[in-house]
């Protein structure tokens, strides 16, 4: 089965605590502070392979979390940090992120990198926090957690020439005939339900890669029929093959058909339907093609070029693939297309606000990525760990504002799940 969507959950790894320890060996009378730092917890890196074709492994595993690092020792010893988790994906494949859509990576090459989720680093020993001031400081760091995120793969194939038009016109019998790929070919709509790769050798040692996307019908740019399902696969082709039903064997009109894949290539994305394109009119070989030719030659006339062949016997095929030879090493290949409708989505969402705060049954409860963190971090076991997250909250302006929320002495704080008493 092909799968070219799929939303999983990524983590990296939360960095490992750092220790409160002191030098206790013999002969060494107030040894100091001793403790070591954790290690950094491992990436969740994405890497991109030209070997895989869909995303179906990602339907029966979706969660993906890397290790995390060790916690630091005694004697100035620092955890061992944690192996990055690497995860292998088709090459083509767009990743966004779950909640805004904002777009992450775009691995196209085989072998091209992208780290979706950051390890957390280590937290520090008490052998950092030493002063001149505080000697034995019993204050350590747990470790940061690591990043994590919904994640959005979309799955764009890499070809270098997409064959569209409309059901049963004879897009697979065409690629069948002109490379290796063998896919299903039968005399009903929707033969082929996924996207059809096949490599195309000339005689030279030169090839290509074509593609046989599924048939479009009316309104597929708003999801009609299979819609957005396999329009994104045209959006990297280099050149379109629009391929016509010439003979009119179902009774359509090749000229109407030829004009509703064209405004659906323009609805879907302005930029695809300016892509280079070649119009194959097929099924030649049935009695009515050479009136309907005619009639599309006059009405598109000499600025786009027309391929009279039949795919049933292979005639003209080859000069059809002659020609894409010539045009493709003249054909940059496209950036990743942005349509309007996700234009808004493309961003970098900069909070204004380190911290937000909100009332909920008597309770004040305070959120934000920041604050969030630095709890996470703190060792509140340690008297002196307390102390220093009082001081980064009053750093932060959080004291201020619980002021000015009205806070009174015996109310109750919330922060990541923990609760704190207000004391003036």
């Amino acid at each position: 089965m092909f799968y070219d969507q799929a939303k999983i959950y990524v983590k990296g790894g939360d960095g490992g605590s750092g220790v409160v320890a002191f030098r206790r060996e013999k002969y060494v009378p107030e040894g100091g502070p001793a403790g070591g730092d954790g290690g950094r917890g491992g990436n969740v890196i994405f890497i991109a392979d030209e070997g895989l074709r869909t995303l179906v492994d990602f339907r029966y595993k979706r969660h993906y979390k890397a290790d995390r690092g060790e916690h630091g020792q005694g004697k100035n010893m620092h955890g061992k940090g944690a192996e990055d988790m690497v995860v292998r994906i088709p090459s083509g494949t767009l990743i966004k992120d779950g909640d805004t859509g904002e777009v992450l990576a775009d691995l196209t090459e085989d072998g091209q990198k992208a780290v979706v989720a950051k390890g957390g680093r280590g937290g520090r020993g008490n052998a950092r926090f030493m002063s001149n001031t505080n000697k034995a400081p019993t204050l350590a760091e747990k470790g940061e957690p690591g990043e994590e995120r919904w994640l959005i793969l979309e799955l764009k194939l890499l070809a270098d020439v997409g064959l569209v038009g409309f059901p049963n016109v004879g897009k697979s019998t065409i690629i069948s005939q002109v490379s290796a790929a063998k896919p299903k070919i039968a005399d009903y709509h929707f033969t082929t339900l996924v996207p059809n790769l096949g490599v195309v050798e000339l005689e030279d040692g030169d090839s290509f890669v074509m593609a046989d996307i599924p048939g479009l019908i009316e309104g597929a740019h708003a999801g009609a029929g299979l819609g957005h399902e396999f329009l994104r696969h045209t959006e990297r082709t280099r050149l379109i093959l629009h391929v016509l039903d010439i003979s009119g064997s179902e009774e359509r009109d090749p000229l109407e058909d030829y004009r509703i894949i064209q405004e659906e290539l323009r609805q879907y994305s302005p930029e695809l339907a300016k892509r280079p394109m070649i119009v194959v009119a097929n099924k030649m070989d049935i009695p009515g093609a050479e009136e309907n030719l005619k009639r599309l030659q006059e009405e598109l006339g000499s600025e786009t070029e027309i391929f009279p062949v039949s795919a049933a016997t292979g005639e003209g095929l080859k000069g059809v693939i002659y020609r894409i030879a010539q045009l493709l090493p003249e054909i940059p290949v496209p950036e990743i297309l942005i349509r309007e409708d996700e234009q808004h989505k493309v961003t970098h969402v900069e909070p204004t606000e380190r911290f937000i705060i909100t009332k909920e049954d008597g309770v004040f409860v305070i959120t934000g990525k920041e604050i969030e963190k630095h709890a996470k971090m703190t060792l509140f076991e340690s008297e002196e760990g307390l102390y220093r997250f009082q001081t980064i909250l009053k750093t932060m302006g959080v004291d201020g504002a619980l002021r000015a929320e009205g806070i009174k002495a015996g109310d109750k704080v919330q922060i990541v799940g923990m609760e704190f008493d207000w004391e003036d």
